[in-house]
Order: structure tokens, then C-alpha cells, then sequence
């Protein structure tokens, strides 16, 4: 048998046996070559039985889940396959089965295979945007896989700076609760948040004020898909998409009850949290997952002082279960999430002691999934959901500046077929959704209502050493305000319908070994926000006059992407390369006109115009000798107003990171350095930010101790006490980002 390791350190064995293969083939001549594999999957160190084990066919749809006792079929063709084998809490493993293997084993009890225990992670499996789980190496659009065990080295209090490192993603912050993702100089509406593939609701594409309603600490693993992903996701992935895997709803029922605990600390905000999760059976098929956090911090510490205002106090709880059966499962959770932080002040018409926002999440989702259906179709996938979100922005403790509601309710249909004619896989979907969008305080934006449809195909044809995929998707959308004002100040103010076709195709060749190129072409489109549409008033926590604009038309963007990738056959260097443009008509932004409103705030003004954006990425990790390793990245993004080619507010600059690191199998030690150029390529009325660089230690150790994975990383950030500004912040001129501190995370698995 040939074993194929994953890129994981000291993982995973297995074993089979394959006795009397030669007599196997002369007695089974004139019989049909067996159309199943049964196998045992057992826990390496203690040769326990492992229920809930994921064996799939790579670079197809077939899997199964092992049952209670580790006992699996599988379903394989004619011919040679490689399966792969995953389980939470032990390192993969893929593995080849050829015709032969297959006569032998069908003689003897079966495959057994043998798994040892990891960091708690599934390393290279990308999920997001593509129709099957596959290689990181293998995805046709830039990709980058935060997995558990990173995590535990990069986990901060918001979804957005813990992905800070990752190339082609900057951070645009109003004080450390509220970060927004930016990835290639595109952000807010134009990236897609999601929640276990599901559209999350909250308010925070909307303004640089206001938090994601999401905790990482409950994170397993996050997915950032860098450029337009339309086809699969619909309107707002013109920039990318950001996956936070949580599995809420279980799809497997658990042999044992297992959970994780994990605890953090934070000096620079004298903040502390903590998340528990439990996973347990309830019944033969019926499982259950329960979920808590709280995570509470005082006012950010810089070189400079304290950025007052700035304190967090939040805590969510989740539940979920599923009835799971032979060919498929449904399933059910709700979460309830609550986060009040503050906003700083000192900003022009603002007020001096800044404002406080109170906010809350109610989610509950429904999923659905059957296999083995018969005909062309193989697994049909469903999802619907319901959320509620309430925002209020509090001048003072009892004086309301500011109000935003959402409701949305939203379902997705995905049914993946199998070959067809020169087809591998495919999919046909659709979506339906309706929002609703209230708004209170000074904010004067009419109450509205969005409905959208859409439908998609995808899919993928497999010309080995070639991969091809292409897509078509329609969508329709329209926005109804509460009343049609004719003579509003800001245009006809009535309800506007926007249609749209996006399209993709991409195309992945493995030239050699460990060698890839690839490239896509895409077709995007976004509708306008309906904050952009109809807004007239103060936004008193984004210290803003907000103007919209009625008549402004949806955005449309092109994509080119080209990489290439790299690893040698030792999996000793791994190197990826990326350039793209994005050429957006019809982009909408906020301009700073330059004057104040009656209030003292000043005037952003929404437009439209046709821009451009270009740029890079490029990542390279070795391993130089033994333990020691080294990462290099770096990214840089261009944009621009197409016609006049001036500079777009809010573009990082280039950005990068150097780390030397000395890992071996349970503890590790990491010197990292992250710097950025002068960015005074700047829109009009923005500030230029001079360059930086500033420095970083991280450490951890892990030790099974009763059978218990623990975890324990220490970070010393900013270890020079560096006065540097982040060019996406809004408070940058009169606070740097923060300084010298130490960040603790625990985390224990039993």
C-alpha cells in the first residue's frame, strides 16, 4: 500500500492487509471486480473504534461518515482511487487503492486504518466556493486556510484582525471592536461574511463603526477566498468571501462526548475571554452541540496614551442538533449573540467622550443534506434561515443618536450531479431572500425592504493535468422604501429593481509534481447598499453626514486572476505567486466633500464612478534545516478612478511579513516582523501615513495530559513599543495602533 502523508508533521499511519492477492486474482477471474471497500478507522494510540470519520474519494463528491463502531463502505470505482481520511482531533491521511488492493481486501476483513492524534485540524481542505472539498494547492482562486491550530497563534477579539496576517487582507478599524476585513482594497458590502457557508445578518458591511457580529474564539477554522466569487454566493462577494466554520449544526453523532475550552488574555486592552463548546450524542442518530463565550476589555493602550472609549463587553450562546441517517442528515441550531463597545471621540463635530453602541444577534438556521439520490443527481443540499439584528448608538447612556435594524429571512437550494458527457461534477442552485432594513434616531433613512432571486450552474471538467471550472449565475433585486418621496433634498427617492448575469470560468494546470498555474476570468456585480440609495442625515457614531444618491446603478466588476504555486516533493518549500485586476464600473463610495452639515459633521456625499484595482500576493514558507522554518509574504494593491486615474481613499499600502520560526511536533517559537510602506497615494481630504515596522514573538506548547489535548500560546506583540499608524483607521491622527503587549490563549480538548 502506498501512503501518501498530508503536510501536517508526524501524523498519521495506516495499515491494511492485503494477504493472498495473487490467488484472490486467479479465483475471481470471470467474476466483476467488487463495487465497495469496507474498512475500520481506529485511534492510533489506543486502537479505539472512531465514529464520525469522514473517508472520501479525493477530488470527487463520494464520502461517507464512519458509524459507531469505526466501520465504513465506501462506494469506489473501477480502477485506482485515493481516499482521504479525517476526523476532528487527528491528522488526515490519504491513501491509494488500487484494483488489486481492492481483491485482496474483499478476501480479509477489510481496510483498517490507524490515525494519530493532531492539533485538532483538517489542514489543507479548502470548502468555500468550490462544489467539493479539495486541496488548498488545487483551488482555482486564491485561497488562504486558517486553520485551529493557527488560530490558537493569531486569535484576537474580532474576526477581522485575526486574519491581519494573511496575505492580500488589511484592517480598517475605528478602535479594536470595531475592524472590518478589507481584502485587496475592497471592503464592506463588497466582501461576503459567512457563518458556515450561511450569509450572516448584522450592520457591518455598512459602516467602519460598526463590529461583526461574530465571535472567532468559537472559530474552528475560517476560509478567505481572495477576488469575485459571485457564481456560487450571489450579490456582495465582488471582493471576496470570508467562511468562519463553526460547524453549528453537527452532521455525524459522536461515540464519546467531546468539547474544547479555550481562555485568553490580553494586557494592551486588560481584556479576558473565554469560549466552551460540548459535543455529545443524545441519542443513537441524534446529536448535540452546545456553545457559550464571553469576552469583556477595557480601553486600548498605545505609546501614546489610552484610546479612550474603547472597552468591549459581549457574550453569545448556540445550540445545535440534527437527526443524521444513512444517506444524509437535517438539522437545526440558534444562536444569540450580544456586543456593547465604544467608539472613540475626538473627531470633528464628534463628541469628546465618544459614543457607545449596544447591539444584538438572534440567528436560527435549518440544514439539510441527502445523498446517494439517484440518477444524475448525487447529494442535495437546503438551507433556510431567519436572523434579527438591533444596533443602537447612544450618545450618552440615555440619549439615542442613532438606530439600525435588519431582519432577513433567506434559503439556498444546491443539488450536485455527478459525470455527464465530458463533465466531472456539477451543480444547479438558487437562492431567495428578503431583508429588512428600520432606522431610528437622527439617521434619516427610510425604512426599506430588499428581495432577491437567484439561480446558478457550476461546474467542473476534470482533463487530467488540466482542471477547467465555469459558471453562469442571474440574479434579481429589488428595494422598496417605505414611501416614494418625489422632492426628497437627496432625488427621487422610490423603488429601484436591479438585474444582473455574472459568470466565471477558471482554468488550473498541474504541469509537474508539486508545480501549478491557473487563471480565472470572472464577472461580478453588487447592488447598491440602501444606506448608499437613500440616506439623509448624521451617522453620529461613523462621525458623518451621510448623503445618498437614488439614482446610482448597480456595480459590475471584471476579474483576471493568475497564479502559480509551488512545493517540492519533500513538502519542504511551498511558494504562491498571484496577480490580479479588478475593474469595477459603476463604484460606489463615500467622498469627504470637504464641508460640515448645520451639525459639525462632515459631508459624505455617495457616487458612482468607474474605478480600477490591481495588484499582487505572494507567500513563500521552507523549511531551512530539521526544525527550523522561514515565511515570507507580501501584497500590494493599486486603486484608482478610472477616468481621472486618481487615488481611492482607504487603499493600504504595501504590506508584508517575515517570520523566522523553530517548530518541532509540541512546541514552537516564532519571530515575526510585520511592516508597511508610506502609503501618500491618498484620496482628497485623507491623511498620508508613513511606513513601519514593528516586531512580534509568539510561543506555544502542547501536551496530551489524560487523554486531553492542551494548548497553551503566549504572544509578545509590538515588542519595540513602536508608534506606527494603520492608514485604515479613522482615528490615526490623533492615536497610533496600539502598543507593547502580551496575549495568552489556552485551549484544552478532551
Amino acid at each position: 500500500m502506498r501512503i501518501r502523508l498530508n503536510r501536517l508533521p508526524a501524523l498519521c499511519t495506516a495499515t491494511a492487509c492485503a494477504v493472498g492477492c495473487l490467488c484472490a486474482q486467479s479465483s475471481a477471474q470471470g467474476q466483476e471486480a467488487p463495487t465497495g471497500l469496507d474498512g475500520l478507522v481506529r485511534a492510533a494510540v489506543d486502537r479505539r473504534p472512531l465514529a464520525g470519520a469522514r473517508v472520501s474519494v479525493v477530488n470527487s463528491n463520494t464520502y461517507v461518515i464512519t458509524d459507531g463502531d469505526g466501520s465504513f463502505r465506501l462506494q469506489l470505482a473501477d480502477g485506482e482511487d485515493m481516499i482521504r481520511v479525517e476526523r476532528l482531533g487527528y491528522a488526515p491521511t490519504e491513501l491509494v487503492i488500487s484494483e488489486m488492493m481492492r481483491i485482496g481486501l474483499s478476501m480479509t476483513d477489510g481496510l483498517v486504518i490507524d490515525l494519530e492524534e493532531s492539533a485538532l485540524e483538517l489542514e489543507g481542505l479548502v470548502i468555500t466556493g468550490a462544489l467539493s472539498e479539495r486541496d488548498r494547492d488545487q483551488a482555482i482562486r486564491p485561497t488562504s486556510v486558517i486553520t485551529q491550530l493557527e488560530l490558537q497563534r493569531q486569535l484576537t477579539g474580532t474576526v477581522a484582525s485575526t486574519l491581519k496576517s494573511q496575505p492580500g487582507i488589511a484592517v480598517s478599524t475605528m478602535g479594536p471592536a470595531a475592524s472590518q476585513p478589507v481584502i485587496r482594497g475592497l471592503s464592506g458590502d463588497r466582501l461576503l461574511v459567512l457563518e458556515d457557508g450561511i450569509r450572516i445578518t448584522d450592520v457591518s458591511n455598512t459602516s467602519a463603526d460598526h463590529a461583526n457580529a461574530i465571535n472567532p474564539m468559537s472559530a474552528r477554522r475560517i476560509e478567505v477566498v481572495r477576488g469575485p466569487g459571485a457564481i456560487i454566493f450571489g450579490s456582495n462577494a465582488i471582493g471576496g468571501v470570508i467562511n468562519v466554520i463553526r460547524d453549528e449544526i453537527p452532521n455525524f453523532v459522536p461515540e464519546n462526548v467531546t468539547g474544547t475550552v479555550t481562555l485568553q488574555g490580553q494586557s494592551v486592552t486588560s481584556g479576558a475571554g473565554g469560549a466552551a463548546s460540548m459535543f455529545l450524542p443524545l441519542a443513537e442518530r441524534v446529536p448535540l452541540r452546545l456553545e457559550a463565550s464571553y469576552r469583556t476589555s477595557g480601553d486600548l493602550k498605545t505609546p501614546l496614551g489610552k484610546l479612550e472609549n474603547t472597552g468591549v463587553d459581549s457574550w453569545s450562546f448556540a445550540a445545535g442538533t440534527s437527526w443524521v441517517g444513512d444517506r444524509g442528515y437535517v438539522g437545526f441550531s440558534g444562536l444569540g449573540h450580544v456586543n456593547n463597545y465604544g467608539i472613540p471621540g475626538g473627531f470633528v463635530g464628534g463628541h469628546e467622550a465618544g459614543v457607545g453602541i449596544e447591539s444584538e444577534r438572534l440567528a436560527f438556521k435549518a440544514v439539510t443534506e441527502r445523498r446517494e439520490l439517484g440518477g444524475p443527481f448525487t447529494t442535495l443540499n437546503a438551507n433556510a434561515s431567519f436572523s434579527y439584528f438591533d444596533q443602537l448608538e447612544m450618545e450618552t447612556p440615555t440619549i439615542l443618536g442613532t438606530r439600525f435594524q435588519r431582519e432577513s429571512a433567506g434559503s439556498d437550494v444546491i443539488a450536485r450531479f455527478g459525470s455527464i458527457g465530458p463533465i466531472s461534477s456539477g451543480a444547479l442552485g438558487g437562492r431567495a431572500s428578503w431583508e429588512s432594513f428600520g432606522f431610528g434616531g437622527g439617521l434619516y433613512t427610510p425604512d426599506s425592504e430588499r428581495l432577491n432571486l437567484g439561480v446558478f450552474t457550476y461546474q467542473e471538467i476534470d482533463l487530467d493535468p488540466v482542471r477547467l471550472e465555469a459558471g453562469i449565475r442571474y440574479d434579481w433585486t429589488q428595494t422598496t422604501p417605505e414611501r416614494e418621496d418625489r422632492n426628497s433634498d437627496i432625488g427621487h427617492v422610490r423603488r429601484r429593481t436591479f438585474s444582473s448575469l455574472s459568470g466565471s470560468f477558471g482554468l488550473l494546470y498541474n504541469l509537474e509534481p508539486g508545480f501549478v498555474m491557473g487563471a480565472s476570468v470572472s464577472q461580478a456585480f453588487r447592488t447598491p447598499d440602501v444606506n448608499e440609495l437613500f440616506s439623509e442625515g448624521p451617522h453620529l457614531a461613523a462621525y458623518s453626514f451621510e448623503v445618498g444618491n437614488p439614482d446610482l446603478d448597480k456595480e459590475i466588476g471584471r476579474g483576471l486572476d493568475i497564479f502559480m504555486r509551488f512545493h517540492d516533493e519533500n513538502n519542504r518549500v511551498h511558494a504562491e505567486l498571484s496577480g490580479f485586476a479588478n475593474w469595477i464600473n459603476g463604484y460606489v463610495y463615500g467622498e469627504d466633500t470637504g464641508k460640515l452639515s448645520r451639525t459639525r459633521l462632515p459631508i459624505y456625499q455617495f457616487f458612482g464612478d468607474d474605478a480600477n484595482f490591481k495588484g499582487f500576493e505572494a507567500e513563500i514558507d521552507w523549511v531551512v534545516a530539521g526544525a527550523f522554518k522561514t515565511a515570507v509574504s507580501g501584497a500590494y494593491v493599486r486603486g484608482e478612478i478610472r477616468e481621472t486615474m486618481e487615488p481611492l481613499p482607504l487603499i493600504p499600502p504595501f504590506r508584508g511579513q517575515i517570520a523566522l520560526a523553530y517548530e518541532l511536533a509540541d512546541w514552537f517559537v516564532r519571530l515575526e516582523s510585520t511592516f508597511a510602506a508610506r502609503q501618500d497615494r491618498i484620496g482628497e481630504f485623507e491623511t498620508a501615513t508613513d511606513g513601519y515596522e514593528r516586531f512580534d514573538l509568539v510561543s506555544g506548547v502542547s501536551r496530551t495530559i489524560a487523554g486531553r489535548l492542551n494548548v497553551l500560546t503566549i504572544s509578545l506583540e509590538n515588542l519595540t513599543d513602536e508608534v506606527y499608524r494603520n492608514h485604515l483607521s479613522r482615528v490615526k491622527e490623533f492615536m497610533p495602533e496600539a502598543g507593547r503587549g502580551v496575549t495568552v490563549n489556552y485551549r484544552v480538548a478532551f
